[in-house]
């Protein structure tokens, strides 16, 4: 592999516990400033034993050693100093017993692929899922999520993206206060159980991305700074804890850190790709930013097989899926807020704190459909200050789109989906919206089936931290006037309390019960993946108009055939006359509805001819039209 990182020739990876080739195990440790560091074997092969690492001459504050007693299954933990108190090893591959406790050697060749022919997935058609394996089934574990996968195929998802599975503290959690980069944590099952999570969804045909933290690392169990302080900087500040140095004194080793905690999840887990938590916050003023070399490093570890790099991205940065080749740093995708927002407020009707800069109208709508981000440079007043960069030359699949995700749903009171708390009708118009648009469509788990459940904020964390985290949490919400009022803080859910995990906790028996919106995800799915002029997702493939306040229509450019999306989110429109140009059909041959969001299949009232004496367009409601005599899909009405 070409990696961005040296490696000594006898290991795979810069730091942990390797599986050396001829046997035993090769333990490297960065410690700078640090005189002595020892391995104490505490279970397992080669235990009880304290063996001294030897200081690399050649390195600045790396020790190693390769221990033939050691073997996988080995637990162990390191003395830093000939101190009393013991520690994990920040790199380790696996924490049985949690954050604080012993690390174990893991043999991540052990696993027998059964699809080891994978050949990865690519951005451009893929739809995704967002999932926190916690509360995707009852059990909590990668066992049962896999058990659950075929529904998401089932319904035209085509690739997962997991939430953070990083080691982290406590019973249950986000997993975005993760201490333990390279471990996945016990509480969802061994490591082999999530390589076995992954091969299940490849045999399903769905791929498998990953979300990652590299801008902090929590505050519990986070012994980093106990090995190497250089690791973090006070240069930098961040909402959740102390920056990761990636640009100052020492920061070479840093780097070598995280690229290649990057890299072994592609490696050794042979997911599809990563998902980049926050990076407005991965500060680096180097030449090359680190955001390149994962880039770099990740590619390269994916071999033969394709991967997909998407980044959360507050400031709308488009640099980061700009070629590296042209001063960019390499990644496929952008987490689209503006969309969010922009839709959040057609659909409620509500525009606080951060949503505050948008007014969900028709143009807006279609200008994220035809540009990605709305904002591209102009000033933002929630922020007081410009927001976003020119999307000039992106293509439309590098814009992720979504109604919702994990922060958008818990980011208010009650931790309501977005099918609560919209009109029936305007929800079904928006999710055609997101699901045929030139973007690359995301939902969060469960609203395919229409999940009555919340989302809310949930961290088990020691007596101490718990009572921050709920002020934290509370004062965070404040920004929204509807949830500082006095009354409504006080009912907020406290995280640390067991019951508000157990709230979000999906109940799939609501898939049989909701079949109605199983059925409209599904068929809309089918749409984009069937119809030419949705798929193909191409620069310049989507012009759009608006019609009146509340409604617009979008056309989609195709030599197969054009297709026009129709929605109106306020009252009845009758458009008479009609004097916009992306609503001629081709060669005057008129259109023909071939879905509609009042299909009753999917709980509506019935859709009224829409072209006739002028165009009527039904209040709250969304429909798709193709020229009369063409090809359609033969499920459409």
């Amino acid at each position: 592999m070409d990696l961005p990182f040296s490696v000594p020739a006898e290991r795979r990876w810069p730091v942990g516990a390797d599986l050396s080739a001829g046997g035993g195990v090769h333990f490297r440790v960065w410690a700078p400033g640090r005189r002595k560091v020892a391995v104490v074997l505490e279970a397992g092969p080669g235990s009880p034993a304290t063996v001294p690492l030897e200081p690399e001459s050649n390195t600045e504050g790396y020790f190693s050693r390769r221990i033939d007693s050691a073997a996988a299954g080995t637990r162990y933990r390191y003395r830093l100093d000939d101190g009393d108190y013991l520690y994990p090893d920040p790199a380790s591959r696996f924490q049985p017993e949690g954050v604080h406790k012993s690390s174990e050697v893991v043999d991540a060749a052990a696993y027998r692929w059964n699809k080891p022919d994978w050949p990865g997935v690519k951005l451009a058609g893929q739809v995704f899922s967002e999932i926190h394996i916690g509360t995707f089934t009852a059990e909590g574990t990668f066992a049962a999520a896999a058990e659950k996968l075929p529904l998401l195929a089932d319904v035209g998802i085509t690739c997962v993206e997991v939430m953070p599975v990083a080691e982290f503290p406590g019973k249950f959690g986000w997993g975005y206060d993760g201490v333990h980069p390279f471990a996945p944590t016990r509480l969802y099952g061994r490591p082999d159980d999530f390589r076995a999570f992954i091969d299940r969804a490849h045999a399903l045909g769905l791929g498998v991305i990953l979300d990652v933290v590299y801008n902090h690392l929590g505050p519990d169990g986070n012994y980093m700074g106990a090995f190497a302080p250089p690791f973090f900087t006070d240069r930098y500040t961040t909402d959740w804890g102390a920056a990761i140095n990636y640009d100052g004194p020492d920061a070479g080793p840093v780097r070598a850190f995280v690229a290649a905690n990057a890299a072994h999840w592609i490696a050794e887990y042979r997911l599809d790709g990563l998902r980049l938590d926050a990076t407005q916050n991965v500060y680096d003023a180097s030449d090359r930013h680190i955001l390149a070399d994962i880039c770099t490093a990740t590619r390269a570890a994916a071999g033969q097989r394709s991967i997909v790099l998407i980044a959360e991205n507050e400031l709308q940065e488009v640099r980061l899926v700009r070629p590296i080749e042209q001063g960019g740093y390499g990644l496929d995708g952008l987490w689209n807020d503006d969309y969010h927002h922009s839709a959040h407020v057609a659909l409620t009707g509500h525009a606080e704190a951060y949503y505050m800069d948008y007014r969900g109208t028709p143009q807006e709508l279609v200008a994220t459909a035809k540009h990605g981000y709305l904002f591209q440079g102009q000033w933002y007043e929630w922020q007081k200050k410009r927001r976003g960069t020119s999307t000039a030359g992106v293509p439309p699949a590098a814009f992720v789109s979504y109604l919702e995700n994990h922060d958008q749903v818990a980011n208010s009171a009650r931790g309501l989906r977005e099918h609560q708390l919209a009109h029936p009708g305007r929800y079904r118009a928006l999710t055609a919206l997101t699901l045929l648009g030139p973007g690359t469509p995301l939902l969060f788990q469960g609203a395919e089936f229409a999940s009555s459940k919340p989302f809310l904020y949930f961290a088990d964390h020691n007596p101490e931290l718990a009572p921050l985290v709920r002020k934290g949490r509370a004062a965070f919400l404040a920004q929204f006037p509807s949830v500082a009022r006095p009354d409504v803080q006080a009912g907020l859910p406290d995280p640390a309390d067991p019951a508000t995990f157990q709230r979000c906790v999906l109940d799939w028996s609501e898939r049989d019960t909701n079949a109605v919106a199983v059925a409209m995800f599904r068929d809309l799915l089918r749409l984009r993946r069937e119809e030419p002029a949705f798929r193909a997702q191409r620069r310049g493939g989507v012009d759009g108009a608006v019609l009146g306040t509340s409604a617009f229509v979008l056309r989609f450019f195709d030599d197969a055939g054009d297709r026009l999306l129709l929605i109106n989110v306020g009252p009845d429109l009758h458009l008479r006359p009609a004097p916009e140009p992306l609503l001629a059909a081709p060669a005057e041959r008129g259109w023909q509805v071939i879905w509609s969001s009042e299909d009753p299949r999917y709980g509506g009232g019935g859709t009224p001819a829409v072209e006739g004496d002028g165009w009527r367009l039904l209040g709250e409601s969304a429909v798709v039209l193709a020229p009369r005599g063409g090809p359609v899909a033969e499920y459409v009405v």
